[in-house]
């Protein structure tokens, strides 16, 4: 069997790196993690993570945003296997009762959003992921006649934020509660809800 080439072995080290970088933001928060520890966990010199990385920050940011994009790229796909809006958001908020709030993923957003606050370079990147997230979803509302797709693609991107964070905080708040109050942004323009009450097209 070959032995890695240099090119090879590098790649490993940034993949270990960035892996790393991921769990330790979830335990530790981002502020908290060090040249040291990221060293330690990967089972590298620290000179190799000022090798691959400029800065302790730009690790954090692209192992951050690498899982976001990763996750985010997965979650249209919910939408887009079923058959009709309210469905999808069935599924959609179903899958978030996976998580809990405190879970390493959940902590991962909660902990590059705060960042993100003080970072200008990671806000712009973190805000092209999302807009990619909305723009999908609102392809696909519009494709099921949902009134001003756009504006409730970024609702329902704001609320799966707003649900991820609170169940942290409350953990009895479940998904096939929320979908019903969800799905009246769903309605067509000028038609029904999905819970059978009128629509104006204009005001969910």
């Amino acid at each position: 069997m070959a032995r890695p080439t240099t090119a090879q072995r590098g790649r490993e080290v940034r993949r270990r790196l960035l892996d790393t970088a991921c769990e330790l933001i979830a335990e530790h928060g981002w502020t908290a993690v060090s040249t040291r520890m990221l060293a330690d966990r990967a089972g590298v010199t620290p000179g190799l993570v000022h090798y691959h990385f400029s800065s302790v920050q730009a690790l954090l940011s692209e192992a951050a945003t690498g899982a976001m994009r990763d996750y985010l790229a997965q979650t249209p796909d919910v939408f887009e296997q079923a058959a009709t809006a309210q469905q999808g958001l069935d599924t959609l908020l179903g899958e978030l009762d996976r998580h809990t709030g405190l879970d390493p993923l959940s902590l991962l957003f909660t902990e590059a959003y705060l960042a993100s606050t003080r970072d200008g370079a990671l806000r712009a990147e973190i805000s092209v992921l999302l807009a990619e997230f909305r723009d999908r979803v609102s392809g696909w509302l519009a494709g099921h006649g949902v009134a001003a797709p756009d504006a409730t693609a970024a609702v329902l991107a704001a609320a799966v934020d707003g649900l991820l964070l609170h169940r942290a905080l409350n953990p009895d708040l479940r998904g096939c509660e929320i979908a019903p109050v969800l799905g009246r942004i769903l309605a067509p323009a000028g038609g029904a809800h999905t819970d059978g009450t009128e629509g104006t097209g204009d005001r969910p």
